[in-house]
């Protein structure tokens, strides 16, 4: 059988691959310091430097660059979450890491900040909100919702629809970003106690038996 070699991208796709994370970078500033409503195409364009069609090429509407923004800012995180949520990891451990990573990466101070943006928009802009969810919290709450019915089917949690327990959990650990949007200053020690108490909350709740 003849071996496929994957050959190295070129250098012409590598500088518009490089284009590209710049234009994400530029524009996620934007976002956060305008807004979906106050952020400007136009001003993207000019900071990024070249033509406004440059800009275009890459993504035709401001719908879309946000979307990619969102899909760009949560890449990694889903990739470690995938590494954390898998079948056969001890339950408890799981979990609690979980709620540590969730807590850490919500309370952030640009997870503060797009959790406000998307609250302030969506009553204008509902396209806004629906493009969040189906790139933020959709993602992350399906990925629990398949490791926990994983964990049912062992008997290592009651029965009961996984998606359920998944949103249960990252409700529960919205509650601690919601007290860091309200102006409470958390401390480390503090946000990991957090993620302790909800883990063992979750836990007992929905216990085996």
């Amino acid at each position: 059988m003849k071996k496929v070699v994957e050959r190295a991208p070129g250098k012409r796709e590598a500088r518009k691959e490089e284009r590209r994370e710049a234009i994400l970078e530029i524009a996620k500033r934007e976002f956060l310091d305008h807004g979906y409503s106050g952020a400007s195409m136009s001003a993207i364009s000019a900071e990024l430097g070249g033509s406004k069609g440059t800009l275009w090429s890459y993504f035709p509407s401001k719908e879309e660059l946000f979307a990619a923004v969102l899909d760009h800012a949560t890449r990694e995180y889903r990739s470690r979450l995938a590494d954390v949520l898998k079948p056969g990891e001890d339950l408890r451990a799981a979990v609690l890491q979980f709620c540590r990573g969730f807590i850490a990466k919500i309370s952030s101070s640009d997870g503060v900040r797009l959790h406000r943006l998307i609250a302030s928009e969506v009553g204008r802009f509902p396209e806004v909100g629906d493009i969040f969810y189906r790139r933020a919290p959709q993602p992350t709450q399906q990925l629990l919702a398949d490791f926990f019915e994983q964990s049912m089917d062992t008997g290592m949690l009651r029965r009961e629809d996984p998606l359920f327990a998944a949103r249960i959990l990252a409700s529960l650990c919205l509650g601690v970003q919601q007290r860091v949007m309200w102006g409470q200053e958390l401390s480390a020690a503090e946000l990991d106690s957090e993620a302790e108490r909800i883990a063992e909350v979750f836990l007992r709740a929905f216990a085996p038996g």
